[in-house]
């Protein structure tokens, strides 16, 4: 076989190869967006084009309508349920900004052998069950005087956020070269100037990181919510839209669809505008620290 037809059989399986990743990107894709379009069809369905068996619930089989969504907005609690969950979201994720920053940092820095696996422990710390934890933490809502008031979960949602955002911020400082920290303390700067003014802005892909993490776990954390919160006007999204529009064996399902639509909408598109800070603090903070 002559050089040139070697060249052009390997040109060929690098397009076919192509084709093919992006084929299977696509069809992952569109499995991965099935039950996302599924809810904003079903949202704003008539009754009767939903209920009908004979109908395919993934077309229009009469005009759609905005009235299940009017309905969730105007009257239900679920405006209130989406500021409680933005937030508590917003305070638990500053109070993580706050101690996971500067912990990470100091473990990252420390010249010292047990540093690593410091670092590890607290991360296991993540992987202890909100099951397991729960008596405690219930006693120490108890003590608190915290019952029943949404400062329960600021209390307590840090218990999830705060160990894996360390050891996240762990790995991203890691990353950085200590001889820029270096040359700041040579310029005269103190260790704390230099943390502010050099390592910090290089660790904004790790920050970005954290904030999105953080508000996720909490605006999808269940069994906390549900056990310290009962009062309607305290429910976040993950327990009030559940428990609040389900009456009996009655299910408001363009409702309960539409608040998944409204929900993951704005989610989905800061999630994008972050995407790439997002995965650069990820795959930083993969970085593995001895």
């Amino acid at each position: 076989m002559t050089p040139a037809r070697r060249a052009e059989r390997a040109r060929r399986r690098q397009r076919l190869s192509g084709v093919a990743v992006h084929a299977a990107a696509y069809a992952v894709a569109l499995l991965g967006a099935g039950p996302f379009l599924w809810s904003a069809i079903t949202a704003v369905k008539l009754n009767r084009d939903l209920y009908d068996p004979a109908h395919s619930p993934l077309w229009f089989n009469a005009p759609p309508t905005a009235d299940h969504l009017a309905y969730l907005v105007q009257h239900t609690a679920f405006p209130t349920f989406a500021w409680n969950t933005l937030w508590i979201g917003a305070v638990v994720v500053a109070a993580t900004l706050l101690l996971a920053t500067p912990a990470g940092y100091a473990l990252a820095r420390l010249r010292r052998p047990w540093a690593g696996r410091l670092g590890m422990a607290i991360f296991l710390c993540y992987l202890v069950p909100p099951s397991v934890l729960f008596l405690p933490l219930s006693r120490l809502v108890a003590a608190a005087g915290l019952q029943d008031s949404d400062w329960a979960l600021v209390l307590v949602y840090p218990t999830l956020t705060v160990p894996v955002s360390v050891w996240l911020m762990m790995g991203f400082f890691s990353a950085i070269p200590v001889q820029v920290e270096e040359q700041a303390l040579v310029d005269g700067c103190t260790r704390f100037a230099a943390f502010r003014r050099v390592a910090l802005p290089l660790a904004v892909p790790g920050v970005v990181a954290v904030v999105v993490l953080s508000f996720v776990l909490c605006a999808s954390e269940y069994l906390y919510a549900i056990a310290f919160v009962s009062p309607t006007a305290g429910k976040v999204v993950s327990t009030g839209i559940p428990t609040e529009l389900i009456s009996g064996d009655l299910f408001y399902w363009q409702s309960l669809q539409g608040a998944v639509v409204l929900v993951a909408v704005p989610v989905g598109v800061v999630f994008n505008l972050l995407l790439k800070r997002f995965v650069a603090g990820f795959t930083a903070g993969a970085v593995t620290v001895g």
